[in-house]
Order: C-alpha cells, then structure tokens, then sequence
C-alpha cells in the first residue's frame, strides 16, 4: 500500500524512500568502521540507545518522501516543522524539502474541506485553542449549509474573475482559504518525520491534522518499525 485517502477528498502517498532500520545501525557504526549486513537484536539495541540518548543523527540518514492533499489549515500546521526541523543537536540545515502546487500557475478544479453536520466542533472549556465535543447535528448542518454556499460563492467570483482575462494569481484571492486543498511532496530524513509524528498523533492535536499523521504512519511503519518505535 502506497497511498492512504484522508477525509472525502484528501490522500497521503508514498511516493519513494531510502534506507531502512539498518541505515541507522550503520550510520552509527561508521565511527568504528563496523557494518551489519541484517538487522540483529544487537541492532535494535544500539537504535533503541540512540533514541533514548538522544544522538539522532544516524536517523538523518534514512529518508521518506511523501505526496500529500490537504486544506491549507493542516498544510499551514505541518510546515511548522519543516522550518523547525533545524533545531535538532545544532545542526544548523535542514534535510527537509517542501513543494507546493502554486495557483499562481495552475487553474485546476478548487476542492475544499467541507465538514459534515456531525464533525463540528465546540470551543474547549478550558483552552484558547483546540476544540471539544461535537456540537449539535442541527447547528452543525447549519454551518455545513452556510460554509457550502460561501465556498460556491467563492468559486463562481474566481472563475468570474479567469473570464474576464485577470491572472490566476490575483483571481485566486476569492477563494475561501483555509478549507481550500492543496497539494505538496514533502521530503524528510526519518527523525523530522518522527518529531512530527510524535506532536500531532496527540490526542489534543487538531483531529483533521492528526488523521493525515495517521496516515503517514501506516505508511511508513513497515519501512523502519524500530527506530519509529523508540523515536515516537
């Protein structure tokens, strides 16, 4: 399986990767010019020290790639931890890489997030931010009637705008943002990818930005289920 559908329209999709388990074994042996030629349980315990000690560079040196269709809320979440993913023991780069399909270029059908009337949310008790229990299914429809016809507005200004000739750059500020999909490759070494995972499989982490990090495990657990044992 390579690719796992989020929501009624959004997916996940591994598009390549290098590396295993045993990339990290011997990224970490390098400095002793030893080498394992298949993961052993000398192996594991060497990831699992690693992870517990925090030298997370040999993680660095296995990599995934993803394809990813998201509202732009949960684009906008997960790009905070491609401009943090720096900060780890110091060093100073990224192995991170993000690119995004542009309006500026492309005119494609707009799709949007549109949360049905049992998926509303309401605010927490206790916190400024998050969400709580599901508010009522009579006030949610409601709000997906009223959402539904101001994305529809949206839509028929922008392709007002294309027609009258005016530039997909500027036509594109009619659509509504936020629940507006987007799509983008994200490249990650194993440890960027643990970090994100480690935040937004929380059970207090927004619920749309926590069923793609869903995803992204299922799809990646195969390829180096012990060192995302001992990161996550």
């Amino acid at each position: 399986m390579s690719m796992i559908n989020v929501h009624e329209k959004g997916y996940v999709r591994l598009v390549d990767h290098m590396g295993s388990d045993l990339t990290v074994v011997n990224a970490a042996r390098v400095s002793y010019s030893k080498e394992s030629l298949e993961l052993n349980e000398r192996d594991v315990r060497l990831i699992k020290f690693l992870a517990q000690e925090g030298h997370t560079s040999p993680f660095r040196h296995a990599i995934a790639q993803f394809e990813v269709y998201a509202p732009l809320m949960v684009a906008r979440q997960w790009w905070k931890y491609v401009v943090g993913s720096a900060h780890y023991e110091g060093t100073g780069d990224s192995l991170d890489a993000w690119n995004e399909s542009s309006r500026r270029y492309i005119t494609e059908e707009p799709a949007f997030y549109i949360p049905q009337a049992g998926e509303w949310r309401s605010k927490p008790a206790n916190s400024k931010q998050g969400s709580g229990e599901p508010i009522t299914w009579e006030l949610g429809e409601k709000h997906t009637r009223e959402l539904m016809a101001y994305v529809e507005l949206g839509i028929s200004k922008y392709e007002a705008a294309l027609a009258d000739g005016v530039c997909a750059e500027q036509a594109r500020l009619f659509l509504p943002a936020y629940g507006l999909y987007i799509r983008w490759y994200w490249t990650a070494s194993v440890q960027s990818v643990a970090h994100f995972l480690a935040q937004r499989l929380e059970d207090d982490a927004q619920q749309e930005i926590q069923q793609y990090a869903k995803a992204i495990l299922e799809l990646i657990k195969p390829i180096y289920p012990v060192s995302l044992e001992q990161l996550i």
